[in-house]
């Protein structure tokens, strides 16, 4: 129940208990005395007064209950125009994200507790901006002052191994450290992404593409992919459809999927691609037989880091940023991502917009944030 309504309902009660009180009243000072009262009063002539009460009831009847619904009514009417701005400020609100904290809801101006209260929302807003410009910032400097050594580290490395007299254990542990120093690097770039995308900084080039020709590829990676672990890969014919979208992200996109369906399968195990036309858009699902993901997991999965089973994951090479690139290219595609998981057998499904059903910008290019 509103406010609004709420604070009707108690004035509706006020007024009706207002009118008993005032029907009471009358009631008392018009009621006909009592018999004995009457036949002791000397002024007393006979006549009664039932005619002047009768008269009293039609005056609250026709007067009283016409002003009660008037006063119900104007309450209404001023209770509505008095929240109508916390309703406007409320949808405004609901408005905001992450992605426009810098939009400021409207003011009044009339200096009112909502106007005030309007000011320090705004406030708010600015200082949430300000913190989550600052972290951009500091992101993209760390991993622009990591690729540095890090490079610097790798190439050292390498030095090191096309040495031809190096000790056997000695070249095991270089390449260790060459694999950790490849990951590392893997983490910066996929920070480096990430925050770009977030504020905005990154460049799309969309085009008309034929996705089952895309998929198709990618499906002959996941058998190159698959062929050191024993796993089978299957995908049916599909019919002829095209999305609009950005090649190399799109590649990036299925590459990352075909590479988890790989990694957290089990050995022997089967992925299967499938492609389909949903109305305007086009789904695709990559489903794997690895272990099974809990339910309170799901929602997570494409969260920076979040690894789902510490255990499980421990094993898996990885960064924990592939989902959440994933998750970016599918939004700023206008499209959809996620995760189900039952009976071993865990699904990725990508739902995009055929051509001709995305409205995009003017231009052969455009920014997309997260």
């Amino acid at each position: 129940m509103t406010v609004r309504t709420r604070l009707t309902l108690w004035y509706t009660a006020i007024m009706f208990v207002s009118l008993i009180v005032m029907g009471g009243l009358t009631w008392h000072a018009f009621a006909p005395e009592p018999p004995a009262v009457i036949a002791a009063s000397p002024e007393h002539s006979g006549e009664t007064d039932d005619g002047d009460l009768l008269e009293v009831f039609r005056i609250l009847l026709w007067c009283g209950v016409p002003s009660g619904l008037l006063a119900i009514a104007g309450g209404w009417w001023l209770m509505r125009r008095a929240f109508s701005p916390i309703a406007a400020l409320t949808r405004a609100a609901e408005r905001i994200h992450e992605g426009n904290l810098e939009n400021h809801l409207p003011r009044s101006g009339n200096g009112d507790e909502l106007d005030r209260l309007t000011e320090v929302f705004n406030a708010m807003t600015a200082r949430l901006h300000g913190s989550f410009q600052r972290i951009r910032e500091f992101t993209l400097h760390a991993s622009h002052e990591l690729k540095t050594p890090l490079t610097v580290l790798h190439g050292e490395y390498e030095t090191e191994l096309n040495q031809e007299h190096l000790p056997p254990a000695q070249r095991e542990k270089l390449l260790n450290q060459m694999d950790e120093i490849r990951r590392l690097t893997r983490i910066v770039d996929g920070l480096t992404l990430l925050t770009k995308a977030d504020a905005g900084q990154i460049e799309l080039k969309f085009e008309q593409l034929p996705w089952d020709e895309i998929t198709g590829d990618a499906y002959e990676d996941a058998q190159i992919l698959a062929k050191p672990a024993g796993l089978s890969v299957h995908f049916a014919p599909v019919e002829r459809m095209f999305i609009l979208g950005d090649r190399h992200r799109l590649r990036q996109l299925l590459l990352n999927l075909t590479d988890n369906a790989v990694k957290y399968n089990q050995p022997g195990g089967r992925i299967d691609f499938a492609l389909r036309r949903d109305g305007g858009m086009a789904e695709l699902t990559i489903v794997n037989t690895g272990k099974t993901l809990r339910p309170e997991v799901l929602p997570r999965v494409f969260d920076p880091f979040y690894r789902g089973d510490p255990a499980h994951s421990a094993e898996v090479e990885g960064c924990g940023l592939g989902l959440s690139i994933c998750r970016w290219i599918v939004r700023a595609h206008r499209g959809e991502i996620r995760m189900t998981s039952a009976a071993g057998h865990t699904a990725v499904i990508v739902r995009l917009p055929l051509a001709g059903e995305v409205r995009l910008p003017p231009g052969d290019s455009h920014s997309a944030s997260s």
